[in-house]
């Protein structure tokens, strides 16, 4: 029997970081639910087994069920009959074992009939899912919908809709249109609310939704009349059942085809306001968004770990003038790098999902009692570090997925160019993950005010001030030379920058800086890690050396290109 978490480590040594105990305490509120409900744990050891204990059945599935139909959704994938969807076979069969299991909703509350997870198991749930068949992390990711209806909609709402996801429920997120992709200010799904009944209705089409005719949907659109921003916009829930919404078709997708990516039409669709008129956009997709990059980044991690699984397994079998090619140089060079990549970005989740954690589960207390001082600080550091990680998170984790995947088709060489082999479909896969929940170039425009605030600089101080051991100081000095390039470099982009009319100058070096800070900040990661277990230590090393050469390459490159060499540029 194959088990997706218990053979992997990893994963486990992500559970016990000591920011779980904090994060643990809050979320049980000194464990209250135990008097209530039998299954809920008494005590941090027994929240900890909890989490285990669930995602070694979450890895089992995913090893002996999901793993084994990934192929076979690839091939046949969902179609459309009569305006609904019909999943393939195999995603059918996923979506009842997980359904049996109890394993949707399960970082709602339990008065919802949910686990109370906290985001660190339930994203390490999505990784495994990812690494599966990250296909069907998009339908059973999308969960995450329960949470933006538990933190904004009435108690009625939440009443009706929350109780359903553990029921099996599926759900989705309909944003983008036609016209309205990456830009989502321009949606123009009509929202008209009928005083005769006291009913919202939606009429309008929407286009590229990933699991499009979900049971549950949270849909983006314009509350009201003349307006042409964002500030038009409100969130509605709309239910399924009340068979108003034709799946006109499924797009035809170069890879995680087991999702049906739909085009949907909305005809007198009635709908349910989640919170106020006006703030959809700006407020309640935004939060939705945050929670869609950490889904992400997930996902870009699960893929990561199964080409570089597939990469491992085939060079170690695959025999060349004698002798398996995991002994050249050129291959085993290339394996090092694809792990340690693997690692460094597993970490920058885990780390950022910790931050979401607590902002998060403070933000939910704040609606029930005041908070202390102290909690108020808190509250706020960790809101500001999830607003800058999240996005460093998605532009990073995705763009290493495709380098990761790239490099374990190279070693495969012909064959993986072959449907014989798994990584065909994982390299497929892997493009659309800095391509969706906002592009790679998104990603920057959000991040790059981790650089111009000093919030990356910061945290990077946070992390030097950590004492290391004399084995590793070697490593720490390196960083702290590259935290210093990243400084110097800063200061020529902001130097230069002021002498413009525009931001032009900053947004063209903007991934440069972004990516230099992430490097750092992974970099630390694994060392820190290193320091809990020795295991990290040959890749905190391989990572911290590859870092050091991309940023001094990046570095080189800015102090090289100035303001005229931009506006070469722009006149291309």
């Amino acid at each position: 029997m194959t088990n997706f978490y218990t053979d992997n480590p990893d994963i486990k040594f992500h559970l016990t970081h000591s920011l779980m105990k904090k994060i643990i305490d809050l979320k049980e509120n000194n464990y209250a639910d135990s008097k209530k409900y039998d299954y809920a744990p008494f005590n941090f050891d027994d929240t900890i087994d909890s989490y285990e204990k669930v995602l070694e059945i979450v890895g089992g599935i995913c090893g002996n069920t999901i793993a084994p139909n990934a192929e076979q959704v690839d091939q046949t994938g969902p179609k459309v009959v009569d305006g609904r969807v019909v999943y393939a076979e195999g995603t059918a069969q996923n979506i009842e074992v997980i359904k049996k299991a109890g394993l949707f909703g399960i970082a709602l509350p339990r008065k919802y009939n949910g686990l109370n997870f906290s985001m660190v198991p339930y994203v390490m749930a999505a990784e495994l899912v990812s690494r599966a068949d990250a296909g069907f992390a998009n339908i059973w990711g999308l969960q995450e919908c329960g949470e933006t209806i538990h933190e904004f909609a009435s108690e009625e709402l939440k009443d009706k809709f929350l109780p359903r996801f553990n029921a099996g429920a599926t759900a989705s997120m309909d944003l983008t249109e036609p016209d309205a992709g990456s830009d989502l200010q321009a949606v123009q799904l009509k929202a008209t609310y009928n005083e005769t009944d006291n009913k919202w209705y939606l009429n309008g089409v929407k286009r590229f939704i990933t699991n499009g005719d979900a049971d549950i949907k949270l849909v983006l659109a314009r509350s009201e009349e003349g307006t042409k921003d964002g500030r038009g916009l409100s969130l509605f829930v709309y239910d399924k059942r009340d068979n108003a919404v034709t799946v006109r078709r499924i797009e035809n997708k170069l890879g995680i085809k087991g999702s049906p990516t739909c085009e949907l039409v909305f005809t007198n669709a009635p709908a349910e306001l989640i919170g106020e008129r006006k703030f959809g956009l700006i407020k309640y997709v935004m939060s939705l968004m945050n929670g869609a990059r950490l889904g992400t980044g997930a996902q870009s991690v699960g893929i990561a770990e199964a080409a570089c699984r597939e990469a491992i397994k085939y060079a170690a079998e695959r025999m060349q003038f004698g002798k398996t090619i995991n002994n050249f140089p050129a291959v085993y060079e290339m394996l090092a790098n694809m792990k340690a990549k693997t690692k460094a970005i597993r970490a920058l989740l885990y780390e950022t999902t910790r931050f979401v954690d607590v902002y998060k589960i403070l933000t939910h207390i704040s609606k029930e009692r005041k908070l202390e001082v102290e909690e108020k600080n808190e509250h706020k550091y960790y809101q500001k570090l999830s607003d800058f990680y999240t996005p460093l998170l998605k532009l990073i984790s995705s763009e290493y997925c495709n380098q990761i995947a790239y490099d374990a088709m190279q070693i495969h060489g012909g064959s993986g160019f072959m449907k014989d082999y798994p990584i065909e479909r994982i390299y497929r896969d892997a493009r659309i993950t800095n391509i969706y929940e906002g592009t790679s170039q998104l990603q920057v425009i959000a991040a790059i005010r981790g650089v111009t605030s000093g919030a990356y600089l910061g945290k990077i101080r946070e992390y030097e001030a950590i004492e290391i051991c004399p084995e590793n100081q070697p490593l720490k000095f390196c960083l702290i030379e590259m935290t210093q390039q990243f400084e110097e470099i800063w200061k020529i982009v902001e130097e230069n920058n002021s002498k413009t009319d525009t931001s032009d100058y900053l947004d063209f070096h903007a991934r440069r800086l972004v990516e230099m800070a992430g490097h750092i900040i992974m970099g630390y990661l694994l060392l820190i890690d290193s320091e809990r277990c020795n295991c990290f230590a040959k890749h905190a090393k391989i990572f911290i050396k590859l870092a050091e050469a991309q940023n001094l390459h990046h570095a080189q490159y800015i102090k090289e290109c100035g303001v005229q060499d931009v506006l070469m540029y722009s006149k291309n």
